[in-house]
């Protein structure tokens, strides 16, 4: 497979504008496994992209000398109604628990699809079952592979007072994105790989094509209970 090269055509640096928090509120989360903790929904004025996202933040970030973040988009089939097509909905449930415990936040950001939106991400899903993979779904569609950018994420994390930051991430496109933003990344923390026999081609292709770190991936584990989450 032709690996994905460019996904964001960004300078090498990159002037920020500043955006200020509009609204902080405590609400108590209590997950569908049974998991619970609290979260501080934080809201923002002044976002690049003018999108409604929000920061949750976890534990005691101030505290932490360096706190722990998942830049998470918007995933409604995954988040919310546990699709099995992606990881992303254990992906959430794995950050909210490692950033509960280490201090950090969860940036979650609208960017369904990849930031193709709702309905043209099920448009992808019809394209993927008629054989295209997930990024040449999304290109088949007149989209970039992956058109998400991350300067309301960093203006975010600016706005809490935070510029220096463990990632958890696979994807390499959010540190690289992240750094010429102006925001530090001091670690690299990988999520767990949540495989199944459902989303093992399309984790394969995230590893093969979009660079994500995903070295220990291989189609023969896919029956293989996922990995436990770790401290952060």
């Amino acid at each position: 497979m032709e690996a994905i090269r460019g996904l964001q055509a960004l300078p090498v640096t990159r002037a920020v504008q500043a955006a200020a928090i509009r609204r902080r509120v405590r609400i108590p989360l209590r997950l569908a496994d049974g998991y619970s903790t609290t979260a501080t929904v934080v809201t923002f004025t002044g976002l690049a992209d003018a999108q409604q996202h929000v920061a949750l933040e976890f534990g005691r970030p101030a505290r932490t000398r360096l706190p722990l973040v998942r830049l998470h988009s918007e995933c409604l089939t995954g988040d919310v109604f546990g699709s099995q097509r992606c990881d992303c909905g254990p992906q959430l449930r794995e950050a909210i628990e490692r950033i509960t415990e280490h201090g950090g936040y969860v940036l979650y950001l609208r960017q369904e699809g990849r930031g193709i939106g709702l309905y043209d991400k099920l448009d992808a899903y019809a394209l993927q079952d008629d054989g295209l993979d997930t990024y040449d779904a999304n290109l088949a569609l007149g989209h970039r592979a992956d058109e998400r950018d991350y300067t309301s994420a960093a203006q975010m994390l600016k706005a809490l007072g935070v510029n220096r930051i463990a990632l958890l991430s696979n994807n390499p496109d959010k540190g690289a994105q992240l750094g010429r933003l102006g925001i530090t990344i001091a670690r690299h923390v990988p999520t767990a790989l949540h495989l199944t026999e459902t989303n093992a081609a399309y984790l394969t292709t995230k590893a093969r094509r979009g660079g994500h770190d995903l070295l220990s991936l291989s189609l023969d584990r896919a029956a293989e209970p996922h990995q436990q989450v770790g401290p952060a």
